[in-house]
């Protein structure tokens, strides 16, 4: 007898040899215990997962003697024949070379007899989404109302390519992919019968190439026993079909999550050197950072499909990132495996979107900058310092003494800025007009500057960064000129709205005792800073800044004519919503962070 491959050899003959579709054969035999046959059945699944097979048995199982009956004797004449495809009542037809209407419409016309030995005749028609529009249609009415002695099974590969209105007249069976544990332990089984000595390593890489299909890995290991001879290793599958081991990607993995690039090129070097497809490695690769996510959501479900050392290292890199920093990589990974599939150079592809991989890891995203910022945590984050033209010392938290309110001579209760609430409250701006404050006792450019500074930090701290990269030019009875380097207008921009204005306007009156107005201009002899150099009041103390209170509304003022007047403008026409929107903090500090400005529709 000539020789037959252990796809056909080890081809399901029962029910019970159909492995991984639990859920069809359950349905099935059901069916036919309980006499309620469909008259049409549409087996649908990928290569290998036994569509053609399962067709055999159904149609063993109403064609036997004692039939239907899901417990027949595989051996029996009637059987025999069937699985060996020659029963001249189980027709089977393929659609990929008789799909047209004239094939159709002799079908047609043979369904009218009856059979000649079994109880049905059953048309099995493989790849049936290769018939035409015209053979689909001349099938509809006799497929609809088929003669009580026919019974139709269709099976493809790509139901989306099959007329809805054949669908809707068959009974639809979906074959699933088998897992890799299962065709691992049933080539084991093969392998037994063969006397091959099959390493279960072995077992399980030839399962993870084959993709869930049995076939497929049945022929596989039928290459493999001509190649080897009576011992296959892991060693021989990968040498033989170019496939990588899933310890040489759990290690690629672990070097992209250390952020070790260096490793990680040698890495993709060595398989490319060892002739693996990339192409598979990279979908490999994908993968196994797709399994880490899975642990991170349900470590049972994760460790389905692994060997041992494998499921160990997938719990151990599941720790070491984040699940937001993993969709950051598999996004990239996954890009660059569209790339390779048209590229020539796949070893470059591969090799950059490792390092962007390592990159993506170290990236901090602004939601890490805002939790940062909304715990009071610095870490990570740039550590700042104040910045006043005659270079004074570095800013601290200004303590009680530097408020000389606490001596006011005015009926105006200074005493409220220990409470909560900051400035003067807004109902009494007539009164400060009329009967202003005896002014206090005069104050040096540099100590107005610096102490203006320090209000601003420990009243409003995610505010002073504007200030520090600015400079105090000019200082006189009722006006103060500030500077900013011609590349932060946004600084001056942001100080300039009138929320921030009246703010400033407010502190300088506490400091000098008198009103005083600001004008912010541009100077290109002033240098901008370098960021490492700008401060951030709430990194050097974590604690939560006290809110400002309402700011007093803008009042008329007489203003000399050097001043420079807010943008009276866009207050008005500005909605209150968005300066609310614009002093929370978390948005001022993403603000200072990213150096992002602020966009107003229209």
């Amino acid at each position: 007898m000539s020789y037959q491959v252990f796809a056909r050899k080890y081809r399901p003959q029962t029910f019970e040899d159909v492995l991984g579709q639990d859920h069809v054969v359950r349905t099935l035999r059901n069916a036919i215990a309980q006499q309620r046959l469909a008259h049409a059945y549409l087996f649908v699944g990928p290569r290998g997962t036994g569509k053609t097979s399962t067709a055999r048995i159904f149609a063993k199982a109403l064609c036997c003697k004692e039939g239907p009956s899901i417990d027949f004797d595989p051996s029996d004449e009637l059987c025999v024949e069937i699985a060996e495809g020659r029963c001249m009542d189980v027709l089977e037809i393929d659609g990929a070379s008789n799909n047209g209407v004239e094939q159709v419409r002799e079908l047609r016309d043979n369904v009218k007899y009856a059979p000649s030995r079994c109880r049905y005749k059953i048309y099995y028609i493989d790849e049936v989404h290769m018939l035409t529009t015209g053979a689909f249609n001349a099938l509809l009415k006799t497929l609809e109302e088929p003669p009580e002695h026919v019974k139709f099974i269709f099976a493809t590969t790509e139901p989306n390519k099959i007329l809805p209105t054949i669908i809707s007249r068959c009974q639809r069976f979906d074959l699933r992919r088998i897992p890799n544990a299962v065709i691992a332990k049933h080539l084991l089984h093969i392998a037994k019968l063969e006397k091959v000595n099959l390493d279960e390593k072995a077992a399980y890489a030839i399962g993870k190439g084959a993709e869930g299909g049995m076939r497929d890995a049945q022929s596989m290991l039928d290459q493999l026993v001509a190649f080897c001879g009576e011992r296959i290793t892991e060693q021989d599958v990968l040498d033989v079909f170019g496939f990588t081991s899933g310890e040489s990607v759990a290690q690629l993995a672990r070097h992209i999550l250390e952020s070790d690039t260096v490793s990680a090129l040698r890495s993709v070097y060595e398989q490319n050197e060892a002739g693996k497809e990339l192409g598979r490695f990279l979908g490999d690769l994908i993968q196994h950072f797709r399994t880490l996510l899975v642990q991170q959501a349900d470590p049972e479900a994760a460790a389905e499909d692994l060997s041992p050392e494998v499921a160990e290292e997938v719990v151990a890199q599941a720790q070491m990132a984040n699940t937001e920093q993993l969709l950051r990589v598999v996004d990239g990974l996954a890009d660059v495996d569209a790339r390779m599939r048209w590229a020539s150079n796949k070893r470059l592809h591969f090799e950059l979107g490792v390092i962007a991989a390592v990159q993506n890891l170290n990236e901090v995203s602004i939601s890490d900058v805002i939790d940062a910022l909304d715990s009071g945590s610095s870490a990570g984050l740039p550590k700042l310092a104040p910045r006043v033209q005659t270079a004074p010392p570095p800013l601290r938290r200004a303590p009680a003494p530097v408020m000389k309110a606490a001596e006011p001579v005015k009926p105006q209760p200074v005493v409220v800025r220990e409470e909560k609430p900051a400035p003067e409250p807004a109902a009494s701006p007539s009164p400060v007009k009329e009967a202003e404050p005896e002014p206090k006792e005069p104050l040096s450019e540099s100590e107005f500057w610096t102490k203006l500074v320090g209000l601003v930090q420990e009243r409003r701290p995610l505010a002073v960064s504007w200030l520090q990269v600015a400079s105090l030019l000019s200082m006189g009875r009722n006006v103060a000129k500030v500077g900013f380097p011609t590349s932060e207008g946004f600084a001056r921009d942001s100080l300039m709205r009138p929320a921030q204005m009246s703010f400033l306007e407010s502190l300088a009156q506490e400091l000098t005792g008198q009103a005083m107005k600001f004008e912010f201009v541009l100077d290109p002899s002033l240098k901008a800073p370098e960021f490492s150099e700008i401060g951030l009041g709430l990194l050097d103390d974590p604690a939560p800044a006290p809110k400002a209170a309402p700011e007093p509304k803008a009042e008329p003022k007489p203003t000399p004519k050097e001043e420079v007047k807010a943008p009276v403008a866009e207050e008005s026409a500005a909605p209150k919503v968005n300066d609310d929107f614009y002093n929370d903090p978390l948005i001022q500090s993403a603000m200072v962070k990213f150096k992002a400005k602020l966009v107003t529709p229209g």
